[in-house]
């Protein structure tokens, strides 16, 4: 009968979600029904992805979910650009990367902390992830300090966006070839004596064809419901008081985060910690490596040039998310505790976020 209750929410939060948009409903009523029918709709595109990389393998399958676990921010992140929110896109940006390293990391590791006393997992990765981060800090950075200290045009502002963006993109891609092909057995994961399974985990409820069938309905109905929220975004915002940057950095994060939540929690959970890092901060990266030089090009094919300058409140909480997960990271093993501060400094950054 469980198996039954959570497609069944699904599908008629979606369908509400959908009436209200066309029958005009009240626009904080539609925010509140699209926002949880994203909720139901990420979790079933992260389980239909987790059901594909059972069939890919596994390289292949940490792609897929890093790549549509960040579909929801993608596509929200596109919409908004097309709607020419530029402040709230990076907003989102910056939730998404503060979200994932600090609440979705803080969770797993504090949920995985109670059961077990020291979960381990491959310093070698922990490292290599440590430098992507330090990577995208500096990508941020540069275009913001030569902003305040020279006057730039708004081509060459334009131009520099771009380069940069590239630059990501093409680091990211590599980064890609030499964790997955190149040098895939030196960043493998650890495997533990105490590591636990849930029941029927390597015999995945639905064939590879259905799999591969539900996951393009997910990233579709995810498309759909994104486009529904983000044009509730003005009305909610205005009618509670709320600043772009609160709502884009923690309310669409969070909401576009919640297959990953979900997953990385129960694999640290299960003592398979590497693989909860993996998630928290591998989609970290690919926001701040991938999804954000994308929506740079992206803007410019909708004719409304967006650029990479962040302000110093984003770029702060980004800065400091960075420094803290690395500082927990870098040893490769991990306690409750550890990942109680991750949480702290995440509510600290809410509430300074909150007021702005």
């Amino acid at each position: 009968m469980k198996k039954y209750v959570t497609p069944a929410l699904m599908f008629g939060f979606f369908v509400l979600s959908a009436i209200g948009h066309y029958a005009h409903w009240p626009a904080t009523l539609q925010f509140f029904i699209s926002a949880i029918a994203v909720v139901f709709v990420a979790g079933f595109l992260g389980r239909s992805t987790e059901s594909v990389a059972h069939y890919a393998g596994q390289r292949l399958g940490g792609f897929l979910n890093a790549t549509f676990g960040n579909a929801a921010e993608l596509i929200i992140g596109i919409l908004l650009v097309k709607e020419g929110l530029f402040d709230m896109v990076k907003a989102s940006i910056t939730g998404s990367i503060i979200g994932n390293l600090l609440l979705v990391l803080g969770l797993s590791l504090f949920a995985g902390g109670l059961k077990f006393k020291v979960q381990k997992y491959n310093v070698a990765l922990a490292g290599m992830n440590g430098s992507l981060m330090i990577v995208a800090i500096i990508a941020l950075f540069v275009p913001a300090i030569f902003l305040q200290t020279h006057v730039l045009h708004e081509e060459d502002r334009t131009s520099l966006s771009l380069v940069v963006a590239g630059i990501l993109i093409v680091a990211y891609l590599l980064w890609l070839v030499f964790s997955m092909i190149t040098h895939k057995n030196y960043l493998a994961d650890i495997t533990e004596d105490g590591e636990e399974e849930l029941p029927h985990e390597h015999a995945p409820a639905w064939s590879k064809g259905r799999s591969i069938l539900y996951l393009v309905l997910a990233t579709v109905m995810v498309a759909f419901v994104s486009e529904w929220l983000v044009h509730t975004l003005d009305t909610f915002t205005a009618k509670f008081g709320l600043s772009e940057i609160f709502v884009g950095a923690f309310v669409v994060a969070i909401v576009g985060n919640a297959a990953e939540h979900s997953a990385a929690i129960m694999l640290a959970m299960k003592n398979k910690i590497g693989a909860a890092v993996e998630i928290a901060v591998g989609s970290s990266l690919q926001i701040a490596l991938f999804v954000a030089p994308v929506l740079i090009f992206v803007s410019h094919l909708f004719g409304r040039p967006m650029d990479i300058v962040f302000t110093v409140i984003e770029l702060a909480a980004i800065g400091v998310s960075v420094f803290i997960a690395k500082s927990i990271t870098q040893d490769g093993q991990t306690n409750w505790y550890e990942g109680l501060l991750l949480i702290a400094v995440y509510a600290i950054l809410g509430a300074s976020f909150y007021l702005v």
